[in-house]
């Protein structure tokens, strides 16, 4: 048996780091230093380690952990996640509010609550005598699916309720808006193009592909928060109005939205929008209007609903980043790791002051979601620097000559079999020319072998005429292969010779990266090449030498495993070293004050760059890892840190500020 004042310390030591986290992740304003709450957390792993009997779910230490599901079970929501109707100007608005005033019989002035309109997935978190014990996505309001294990990995999201201030419900269902802030998804992006994955259209969809995911593994690697906005069933405890239970939000770790305003009349919330909307494009993350609510909860209960929506809510719109088009065809893109991407081809419009003429339509599954056809009416939308994509059919403008579109089996361009490899289709042609086309792209690349000139109509031209059948033969281009090209006259085709040339010497992670290996993006690559200084070595490594890297995981040591098996792979190397590229292996690391101790950095550091913070560290001796795991030693965090400092805090590994790193290197 545990002795009682074991299982008592466990119990406080789970309060206080619930508190902690919620004075860091969610206040931004800590109490106690990085330090305190390393050696807080570390006692707790120390007591269930040697007392597994008192693991919990919610105990700080397994937000991430949880086996794969096979798939979601369903969850009933116990009062129904209603959805709002809409208001698209002021009028509308007002018409709302006359409509509240009519139902209530009174001329007296309604008091609001005005919020900021997320876009993202909504969510339903149930407390029990303040554990949380279920999540659950809206799904179609009655119904949702069970996401409890990937809503755990969310550091926003306390595991149990803090108790100091406010006494706890026996029950409290908590309705929330979980989002990617925008950097962050364009942060993601960049590492999915560097892999060769699809790309996510906006960061709506990156944060629902997230926590829809069944590996929680995949939903704790992404970078996602949460804002409460209201809730369900409440057991246990009463509230008068609105705007109280969103101050009491807070006194038990919930986070709500700064932008949030008690309002005392309809003028008041249409000036709350008109600053809203003024805001909207220097906010972190994206909202599409504001939502109204009446503030007294029993004028809600009286106001009720109607079909599908309460009378006392509206979403308030701002005039949206959409146009009207219509779907000329649509075609299969082939990427250059075979990944095939539909792409709506549209009669042109400008959106946003930008003329769009094509919309990714991402893959069969949205097709069939949205029920795309060819000539089909659509509105296209586009967001900032996301890729314009189609939200909505509109059936009303349908004539019966529309038709269906269904992936390829067969790749459009090779004519190799198509395979489904979850929502992607995915060409297995060996020697297919758009894969060919999407890897010599990428080879010249300015962060790959950096070939200047080398763009995207000339390699169709290389391809197209069989002059490049792979990366190796641009080695052994000709001035007069050029000169016969098209538009290509004698000095830029010395030029482009020159560019070739100039190309020959890499690093020899730049070379990796250049190869395309599937998964292996910049960082990977430099990891792999400091790991292992030979390209000799590559040919002989096993999966498991691979994974001694830091940060190289089955998946990437299988891809880069399996690509340096392969026998043309093999052979193209070897015609690009007999064409004289030549791989610049890293020096041998010397002995220095930093010797044997790794390093990871996360967020903006003032001093000085990411790369040269990390040759630093390399010149005395260290060494660096993109990722965090009980192999490094210290974290050194600039402004605006990401998930990798929640990591080192889970993992109780020493974290520095620039200031202390600057201090270790003088």
């Amino acid at each position: 048996m545990v002795a009682e004042a074991i299982r008592k310390r466990v119990e406080k030591l789970r309060e206080e780091i619930e508190y902690h986290n919620y004075r860091y992740y969610v206040l931004d304003q800590p109490e106690i230093s990085d330090a305190q709450y390393d050696r807080l957390m570390r006692e707790l792993q120390k007591l269930e380690e040697e007392h597994p009997e008192l693991i919990t779910p919610n105990s700080p230490t397994q937000r991430v952990g949880a086996p794969p599901l096979e798939e979601f079970e369903i969850v009933r929501h116990t009062i129904p996640m209603l959805s709002l109707a809409n208001a698209f100007d002021e009028t509308e608005a007002r018409d709302f509010d006359k409509r509240v005033k009519k139902f209530l019989e009174t001329s007296s002035e309604i008091t609001y609550v005005a919020e900021p309109k997320l876009d993202g997935l909504a969510v339903e978190l149930v407390y029990e005598r303040g554990q949380f014990i279920v999540g659950s996505t809206r799904g179609d309001g009655v119904n949702g699916e069970n996401i409890t294990q990937n809503l755990r990995t969310i550091k926003t999201i306390p595991l149990q309720l803090i108790r100091k201030e406010v006494p706890v419900p026996e029950r409290l269902e908590v309705r929330g808006e979980v989002i990617m802030q925008l950097d962050k998804f364009r942060a993601l992006n960049r590492k999915r193009e560097e892999t060769g994955e699809p790309l996510f259209a906006n960061p709506r969809n990156a944060a629902a592909g997230s926590v829809r995911q069944l590996d929680s593994k995949v939903t704790a690697s992404r970078p996602l928060e949460i804002y409460c906005y209201g809730v369900g069933e409440v057991r246990g405890r009463t509230f008068k109005t609105h705007w109280e239970i969103l101050q009491t939000f807070p006194k038990w770790g919930l986070r709500t939205n700064p932008h949030i305003r008690r309002c005392q009349n309809i003028d008041e919330v249409l000036e709350y929008y008109r600053e809203m909307n003024e805001k909207r494009e220097r906010l972190p993350y994206e909202i599409d209007g504001i939502v109204i609510k009446v503030d007294r909860i029993d004028l809600q209960m009286r106001l009720g609903e109607i079909a599908r929506s309460p009378r006392w809510a509206l979403a308030f719109k701002f005039k949206p980043k959409q146009e009207t088009t219509r779907i000329l065809k649509i075609i299969p893109q082939v990427g250059r790791t075979g990944a095939i991407t539909p792409v709506a081809v549209m009669e042109p419009v400008k959106v946003g002051g930008v003329e769009v003429s094509r919309a990714t339509l991402h893959n069969q599954d949205e097709i069939d979601r949205l029920d795309v056809r060819i000539g089909d009416t659509v509105i296209i939308q586009r967001a900032g620097d996301v890729i314009p994509e189609v939200v909505q059919v509109i059936t009303s403008k349908r004539t019966g000559k529309e038709k269906r579109f269904e992936m390829p089996s067969k790749c459009p361009v090779c004519n190799a079999d198509v395979i489904k490899e979850e929502a992607i289709h995915r060409c297995i042609g060996l020697d297919c020319p758009a894969q060919l086309k999407g890897r010599i792209k990428h080879f010249a690349s300015k962060r790959a072998m950096d070939i200047e000139g080398l763009g995207v109509k000339l390699i169709d031209q290389l391809v197209d005429k069989g002059l490049v059948k792979d990366v190796a033969d641009i080695y052994y281009l000709k001035k007069d292969h050029l000169i016969a090209l098209e538009r290509m006259a004698d000095k830029s085709a010395q030029n482009i010779i020159d560019a070739i040339e100039a190309s020959k010497t890499k690093p020899l992670s730049k070379f990796l990266f250049a190869l395309g290996i599937r998964h292996v993006g910049e960082t990977t690559a430099e990891d792999l090449a400091r790991h292992f200084p030979r390209l000799d070595d590559f040919f002989r490594l096993s999966e498991e030498d691979l994974m001694q890297v830091e940060g190289i995981g089955p998946e990437v040591a299988a891809s880069v495993h399996q690509f340096f098996r392969d026998k043309k792979n093999k052979e193209s190397i070897e015609r690009l070293k007999k064409a004289g590229v030549k791989v610049i292996e890293p020096k041998p690391r010397e002995k220095g004050k930093l010797a044997g101790k790794t390093f990871v950095f996360t967020g903006a550091l003032q001093s000085f760059g990411r790369d040269e913070a990390r040759n630093l560290v390399e010149s005395l001796g260290g060494l660096t890892a993109s990722s965090v795991s009980k192999k490094v030693d210290y974290v050194v965090v600039g402004q605006d840190p990401g998930s990798k400092l929640d990591k080192a805090k889970e993992l109780g590994i020493k974290i520095l500020s620039e200031e202390e790193f600057k201090k270790m290197i003088s």
